[in-house]
């Protein structure tokens, strides 16, 4: 069996090829956090395996041949984790990783190195902030309540900044649209995540179009793995390793 730890679109784009060849049997493992995420095409289970000692127990358990980390660029404890048990096992594995973006001409960029550090560089001076950190995130922008926040999570947070409206959305999201909220919403500057892949990119491209500064977070330092930036190539690896078994 073949285990994606998915999470992102490109996991969904495998686990697709992955439903037009049944021969290979494959599982899609959902770490829960999005409350109704999408049915996938292929067998899968939602929740956490419980650290590292319980993935290792998994693989061993289940027969997993390979493993795909396509989780989110910024979690990375799961990645950790997969390499350690991988190793246990003596397990392929294979990274599955969408590019960070890249500034072009026209970006106003503040990288930054997690969100306690991107609420500080909003400044003291109230501004307009669209927020789109992710739920989890929102706790280290209650240190920065003079900020008037437009904030864009997936599923409802438990708590708010003080003074910020919630808009409930799952991407993509065009730039046209990202560009007229913008607008609308006479937002100063972006806080976001450096997610990378085209589905969110839309906000990026319409705050270089606005002339809007932009607080980026930086992603966390990946695990050095063989890893692969299409769910095309992934397919690939995943044919080879099914192969060599079979020889």
């Amino acid at each position: 069996m073949i285990l994606i730890l998915g999470g992102t679109t490109e996991a969904s784009a495998l686990a697709r090829l992955l439903a037009a060849r049944p021969e290979i049997p494959a599982l899609l493992s959902l770490a829960g956090r999005t409350r109704q995420p999408a049915t996938p095409p292929i067998a899968h289970r939602i929740g956490g395996f419980g650290g590292i000692e319980g993935l290792t127990r998994f693989l061993a358990e289940h027969g997993v041949a390979a493993v795909v980390d396509a989780t989110h660029p910024f979690a990375d404890q799961i990645s950790v984790h997969a390499l350690a048990a991988c190793r246990e096992n003596g397990t392929p594995l294979l990274a599955l990783r969408r590019p960070p973006w890249q500034a072009v001409a026209g970006d106003r960029w503040t990288e930054v190195a997690d969100a306690a550090e991107a609420a500080r560089a909003l400044g003291s001076t109230p501004r307009r902030v669209f927020l789109t950190v992710g739920r989890l995130e929102l706790d280290a922008f209650l240190d920065a309540p003079q900020h008037d926040y437009l904030v864009r999570t997936v599923d409802p947070p438990d708590r708010l900044p003080p003074r910020a409206r919630l808009i409930l959305a799952r991407g993509p999201f065009a730039e046209d649209d990202e560009r007229r909220l913008l607008v609308e919403a006479r937002i100063e500057v972006v806080a976001t995540k450096n997610s990378g892949g085209s589905a969110t990119y839309g906000k990026i491209a319409a705050a270089r179009a606005l002339g809007l500064p932009v607080v980026l977070m930086r992603r966390p330092e990946a695990p050095e793995v063989p890893a692969v930036e299409t769910a095309e190539a992934a397919m690939a690896w995943i044919e080879g390793v099914v192969g060599a078994r079979r020889r």
